[in-house]
């Protein structure tokens, strides 16, 4: 049984300063997401070496991001946040050291998975967390912690531009890290406090009867989150990882297609936000499946218009439907699995949604390579929704279905 001073702390005022802490740890923790994207131009020449051999960074930060989630989030189930996040403020701190004294874009590509393990610590393992201090809110308090993500690439990228342009980019790398030690470790310690033990044996029963009322396992319902994250996210990719040369085939200049993919950005923070207080009324699963149903609506208008005004008005109408898909897993973990279980099982489907970034970028350039058009690559979008979409149909009309509130 859950005693009264603990259901005292569910959405209560202790429960949102935990969330404003939980979003000022994502905004500074996931500069390790961003920070190389702009620092790219300045290691290339400094290094001396081509484009792609540059771009390796970028992949250890992934595949770190996307390995750090599931061993961040089992740190969490077991012990609490504070442990995991002490460790990815640390990693952070050292990755960032480590680069800018690497000699070598070996060395410096290695740092940067090292910062993708640290900045994971900052990202689902919040999610989980926050998820176990809200019942009636549960859904935008959810929504406004991943948002720490997205304002983390609206904030530091000028700041690091500047520093780069003024003081060289190995500084700004040592200093960065110096900041997030700075504020990561004494932040974190403000969410000592433990979740409300919410995982009695009657919460479990629940979470397995809510699951069993799919007919399925918790390892098939899991495989089933694993396509769909994987799914929409080849979707996702496409816009996102090609926006900016498409605006140069079609002679727009990328400088435009920049914009477009800023725009994105912040109208995904609306999203998110908007489908946080959607997802209060009629769950996660119901919100994906319209996030993701109009991600694909979105999909097909750039099949139909390349115009440089419809492509500002689509690339916005984008990042206003996709925004909200991804932390939509975190709520869908929490309905059909108990606490004792959510960082670890939602680090496995955001690994998901980031081989599928990857693996939709890479795709998408494959499919112009080999057609000569971005066409069929929307297209392969669209295929790739469409799993999504289906996925979440079959899960929200399943006979007998039922999730769990609280």
């Amino acid at each position: 049984m859950t005693t009264s001073g603990e259901a005292g702390h569910i959405d209560s005022r202790y429960a949102w300063m935990r969330l404003l802490v939980a979003l000022a740890l994502g905004t500074i923790g996931s500069v390790g997401m961003w920070s190389f994207v702009v620092a790219l131009p300045a290691v290339q020449a400094d290094f001396g070496i081509a484009r792609g051999e540059a771009s390796l960074p970028y992949t250890l930060t992934m595949i770190g991001f996307g390995v750090g989630g599931i061993v961040m989030g089992r740190l969490a189930d077991r012990f609490g946040i504070v442990l995991p996040v002490v460790i990815g403020g640390i990693l952070l701190g050292a990755g960032y050291v480590l680069s800018g004294f690497a000699g070598g874009i070996g060395q410096f590509a290695l740092a940067q998975g090292l910062l993708g393990f640290g900045s994971a610590a900052t990202f689902g393992p919040l999610m989980s967390d926050i998820s176990h201090w809200f019942a009636r809110r549960r859904g935008i308090a959810v929504a406004l912690t991943s948002c720490g993500n997205y304002l983390a690439g609206t904030i530091w990228p000028p700041i690091i531009q500047y520093f780069i342009s003024t003081e060289g980019w190995r500084p700004t790398q040592i200093g960065i890290g110096l900041v997030c030690v700075a504020t990561i470790l004494p932040l974190v310690l403000l969410m000592r406090r433990r979740a409300p033990s919410q995982h009695s044996t009657a919460s479990s029963e629940t979470a397995a009867g809510a699951r069993a009322s799919l007919g399925i396992s918790s390892n098939a319902l899991m495989v089933l989150l694993f396509v769909a994250g994987l799914a929409c996210c080849v979707a996702m990719s496409m816009p996102q990882a090609h926006i900016v040369a498409y605006c140069g085939d079609l002679g727009y200049g990328p400088a435009r297609g920049a914009e477009m993919l800023s725009m994105m950005l912040g109208f995904g923070l609306i999203s998110r936000i908007a489908g946080g207080f959607i997802a209060d009324r009629i769950g996660g699963v119901a919100t994906l499946l319209i996030s993701s149903g109009l991600q694909g609506v979105a999909l097909f208008l750039y099949l139909q218009y390349d115009g440089l005004i419809s492509l500002y008005v689509i690339s916005a109408l984008f990042g206003l439907f996709q925004g909200s898909i991804v932390p939509m897993y975190a709520i869908i973990i929490r309905e059909y699995f108990p606490q004792r279980e959510a960082g670890t099982r939602l680090g496995f489907v955001l690994m998901a949604t980031l081989v599928g970034m990857a693996l939709g970028g890479w795709m998408s350039g494959w499919i112009f390579d080999l057609t000569g058009s971005y066409q069929a690559a929307f297209l392969n979008g669209l295929g790739w929704n469409l799993v999504n979409v289906s996925v979440m149909i079959w899960l929200l009309f399943r006979p007998g279905r039922r999730v769990v509130h609280g």
